[in-house]
């Protein structure tokens, strides 16, 4: 498998989606279910790029559902901001309305927020296959920040029904990710 000609089939693809608007309010739903239970107070998510699905939205909710039920331990969302000497993620508070700039990649993120630790981690996915196993861009940011935060967050990636890939094959690097979630609902763990 070309890995980089399925990832640049797989963003023109998305960029070029059609019935985004449909998609989207589905995995909004999907991610707003699946959270209802879930107990992390901190959870880090992404700044949608090249088509992605944006979870800001879903977590905005989530964040206001804690506050309305009078939880006393606050609720926090987490965006990535790529630390250049490791080659790692760090994860600083975000809010809607907060400052932000650009990265190095042209990437919004958090200006001089709190740095926050993510309990749960959603994760975007050009792709993603059986066994909890997801693309990226290349970078490998993601897998080499899940390899050395301790503990792990548990890790969801999103993605749209038509990022699954039937015969990807992970890399002895890659690292699986615990739950995914797509436009039709749960894909993994099936």
């Amino acid at each position: 498998m070309d890995k980089a000609t399925l990832r640049k089939r797989l963003v023109q693809q998305r960029v070029n989606m059609a019935a985004r608007a449909e998609k989207n309010a589905r995995l909004q739903q999907v991610m707003r279910f699946w959270l209802v239970d879930r107990p992390e107070l901190v959870i880090g998510a992404y700044w949608p790029i090249k088509g992605e699905f944006d979870p800001l939205p879903a977590l905005h909710r989530w964040k206001e559902d804690g506050e309305l039920l009078d939880d006393p331990q606050m609720r926090r969302i987490a965006l990535p901001v790529v630390d250049k000497q490791s080659g790692t993620l760090r994860f600083h508070a975000w809010y809607p309305g907060c400052p932000m700039e650009e990265d190095a990649y042209g990437i919004p993120k958090p200006k001089d927020t709190e740095i926050l630790e993510p309990a749960l981690l959603f994760v975007p996915c050009v792709g993603y296959g059986a066994g909890g196993y997801r693309l990226g861009y290349g970078g490998g940011f993601y897998d080499r920040t899940l390899a050395q935060l301790q503990p792990r967050p548990f890790t969801v990636g999103l993605g749209y029904t038509e990022g699954f890939v039937v015969d990807f094959e992970p890399e002895s690097h890659d690292v699986p990710l615990d739950a995914i979630l797509n436009d039709n609902g749960v894909v993994w763990p099936v």
